[in-house]
């Protein structure tokens, strides 16, 4: 187990070096493969309308300009794979969006590696990849990048949010492969109490179980907080010095309207660590 094909946004970000980095790294542990997507940021539903929607000339001009950006991004992206002397990836421009590109990408590939919103990154707005829509809408989970920090892939203190929940379900069995490696995982379960039904009489323990069952020793933690559960986390993240956090992605969108739950979206502002989520 593990991932085969890694999905990399690779835009004009100062972040992007960075992301490109501890994709690669997660590559190599697994053998696999590590696709660089650009977009030019034009949409595909009107990048087929342009031609009669706008005048010929200055459709194509966009398009072109668009287009290469999207290739001067991906032939940085490939000088980058050379000289980390990676064996097995490639490139591919996507005339759309940069989060519906993404999403798109995310069917053909085990996880996606995307930075975090830097509101000080001066990147076109059609570069942009929107983590939160990207992370809602997504075939497979996603591995947020922060805008700032130096982070190593494997990672050794991993945190893990479980609330009994399926979008933490989901989360925590695609961090198999990476918590596989980590030499200790912290699985913290936060205010259980409140909810009984969902924990039973020992919180954590049939999680911690089936994690054991992969041959990954897990630590639970039992936490009450008054404080929101992200800030919580974030929190116990530092305490505990972990280098990644796993969690399940909550919310709905309404066409392009993201309305994230309280702690995803205190984690997608705050975060200081990798965070991997799944909806």
């Amino acid at each position: 187990m593990g991932f085969k094909t890694v999905v990399v946004h690779v835009n004009s970000s100062a972040e992007t070096e960075r992301r490109v980095r501890l994709a690669s790294q997660i590559v190599r542990m697994s053998k696999g493969r590590l696709v660089g997507a650009a977009m030019s940021g034009i949409s595909r539903f009107l990048y087929a309308d342009h031609a009669t929607a706008m005048g010929v000339s200055m459709a194509a001009q966009c398009i072109d300009e668009a287009r290469q950006n999207a290739r001067a991004s991906l032939q940085r992206f490939e000088a980058q794979c050379l000289m980390l002397d990676l064996q097995s990836f490639e490139s591919r421009l996507l005339d759309d969006q940069a989060a519906d590109g993404l999403v798109l990408q995310s069917r053909y590939g085990d996880l996606v590696v995307l930075g975090q919103a830097n509101p000080d990154d001066p990147v076109s707005p059609l570069e942009e990849e929107t983590p939160e829509y990207v992370a809602m809408n997504s075939a497979r989970p996603v591995l947020v990048v922060p805008y700032a920090g130096h982070f190593e892939a494997p990672f050794q203190r991993v945190l893990v949010a479980w609330d009994g929940s399926m979008e933490a379900t989901r989360a925590i069995t695609a961090a198999i492969p990476l918590m596989e490696q980590a030499s200790k995982v912290t699985l913290a379960v936060f205010n259980a109490g409140r909810e009984p039904d969902t924990h039973g009489t020992e919180p954590g323990a049939d999680m911690a179980l089936y994690l054991a069952r992969h041959g990954i020793r897990v630590e639970v933690s039992s936490q009450v907080t008054s404080i929101d559960v992200g800030s919580a986390l974030l929190s116990f993240a530092a305490d505990i010095d972990a280098d990644l956090l796993v969690m399940g992605c909550y919310g709905h969108s309404r066409f392009r309207e993201i309305m994230l739950g309280g702690a995803s979206r205190t984690v997608l502002q705050s975060m200081t660590i990798p965070v991997l989520m799944a909806h």
